[in-house]
C-alpha cells in the first residue's frame, strides 16, 4: 500500500502563491492533485507521469498552477500562483498505477488532504 504524505497548504490573501509537497512511500507512475471545495464533488486538478512527458491540468488552473516532480524523492508538488478565492478547497494527492489520465476510476491511492484558503 502506497502512503502518501501532503504539506504545504495554508491560508493566503488573492494573488498570492502556495506551494503544495506529497511524497509517496514508494515510486509510482502518475502522481497528481484533485480538490474539493464545500459542497461540490472532488475535481482534477492537474497530474504528471513518471518522466514528466504527460502533463495535464484542468482549464480553470492553467497559466496559474505548476505540476512537477522529484523521482528520486518519490515526490510531486503543485505551485500555485495568483490564487483566487475560488481556489479554496481541500487538496488531495492521488496515484495510478496504470494511467496519467488520472480519472477517479484510475487512482489508486488518496493522500489525507490538505487545506487551501484563500481569502479575497
Amino acid at each position: 500500500q502506497v502512503q502518501l504524505v501532503e504539506s504545504g497548504g495554508g491560508l493566503v490573501q488573492a494573488g498570492g502563491s502556495l506551494r503544495l509537497s506529497c511524497t509517496a512511500s514508494y515510486s509510482v507512475y502518475a502522481m497528481g492533485w484533485f480538490r474539493q471545495a464545500p459542497g461540490k464533488e472532488r475535481e482534477f486538478v492537474a497530474a504528471i507521469d513518471y518522466e514528466g512527458e504527460k502533463i495535464s491540468y484542468t482549464d480553470s488552473v492553467k497559466g496559474r498552477f505548476t505540476i512537477s516532480r522529484n523521482n528520486a524523492n518519490n515526490a510531486v508538488y503543485l505551485q500555485m500562483n495568483t490564487l483566487k478565492p475560488e481556489d479554496t478547497a481541500v487538496y488531495y494527492c492521488a496515484t495510478s498505477f496504470r494511467s496519467a489520465r488520472m480519472s477517479k476510476s484510475d487512482i489508486d491511492y488518496w493522500g489525507q488532504g490538505t487545506q487551501v484558503t484563500v481569502s479575497s
